[in-house]
């Protein structure tokens, strides 16, 4: 059992050297596009609430 554990363990560290990493500033591209995504989807949806909480309370007068 412990030689199954070490063999995946070897492939697993294997593997990890043939990735290649993506440096700072693309992370930081990265993140910084999903950030904005995100805030402009949730004033999108945030704003399609209020509307449909808005049109509701008319019919419930």
């Amino acid at each position: 059992m412990f030689k199954k554990i070490r063999d995946f363990l070897k492939a697993v560290r294997s593997e990890m050297r043939k990735v290649s990493w993506p440096s700072r500033p693309e992370i930081i591209r990265s993140t910084l596009i999903v950030l904005i995504t995100v805030i402009v989807f949730a004033i999108f949806i945030g704003g399609i609430d209020i509307l449909f909480l808005q049109i509701l309370n008319i019919f419930l007068r």
